[in-house]
């Protein structure tokens, strides 16, 4: 059966938070269609991953063998963390927009699941073409001709790191957006705009879960 990373980092729980709302959405989806199958689930706010050192960073570009003690003690972690992402058959990540760019949390795991000659560099790595669906939600309007379009950092980064140029996954991005309209007065006229791609981020996360979901089915 199939494999799903589940990986959420917004500081918020539950419904309170967008990109948890929608990632669940997915999540039931999926498993509805795979009962069965597994699901690596980190969440990355209540259990936040320590930043990578020097040691675990050297390690990585140190075959296993040509490793110290303190490397391999060092590196442990990000083999874990590695695993987990070569394991999976897709790739479910919630990227809420805080201060125009990703959680560090979720930096922090990049950090340490990007080992160049393995899960990246160029060329077939160890996660190439692994399906990865990313909910990007965000307070306002950050699209393309919005005066704001400019601060928009956190698909425009990760389409890089989790694409071709990082660990080769094939991503597709879920964006709710304007989360802040019912909450913020001063966006009280953008509320509909708000409700329509929230509701649309919820119907495009179950049908791709639906999609990929056959698709395994069918492998």
């Amino acid at each position: 059966m199939p494999t799903l990373l589940h990986l959420d980092t917004s500081v918020f729980p539950g419904e309170a938070s967008a990109s948890r709302s929608v990632t669940a959405t997915f999540r039931k989806e999926w498993e509805a269609q795979h009962p069965s199958g597994t699901v690596i689930y980190r969440d990355l706010a209540a259990e936040p991953l320590p930043h990578l050192d020097g040691l675990a960073a050297a390690a990585g570009f140190a075959a296993a063998d040509q490793r110290t003690s303190e490397q391999h003690a060092a590196f442990a972690l990000r083999e874990t963390l590695a695993g987990e992402l070569e394991q999976a058959d897709v790739v479910l990540i919630g990227a809420p927009m805080y201060n125009f760019t990703i959680p560090s949390t979720l930096k922090a795991w990049l950090d340490h699941v990007i080992i160049m000659g393995r899960t990246s560099g160029g060329g077939e790595t160890t996660t190439s073409g692994t399906p990865a669906v990313v909910v990007a939600s965000r307070g306002g309007g950050y699209g393309p001709g919005t005066p704001r379009e400019s601060f928009e950092f956190v698909t425009n980064y990760l389409g890089k790191a989790l694409g071709e140029d990082g660990l080769g996954l094939d991503v597709t991005f879920v964006v709710p957006e304007l989360t802040l309209a019912r909450t913020n007065p001063a966006m009280a006229d953008l509320i509909e705009l708000a409700d329509a791609s929230k509701t649309k981020a919820h119907e495009d996360a179950a049908a791709k879960a639906k999609e990929l979901a056959t698709r395994f089915a069918a492998a």
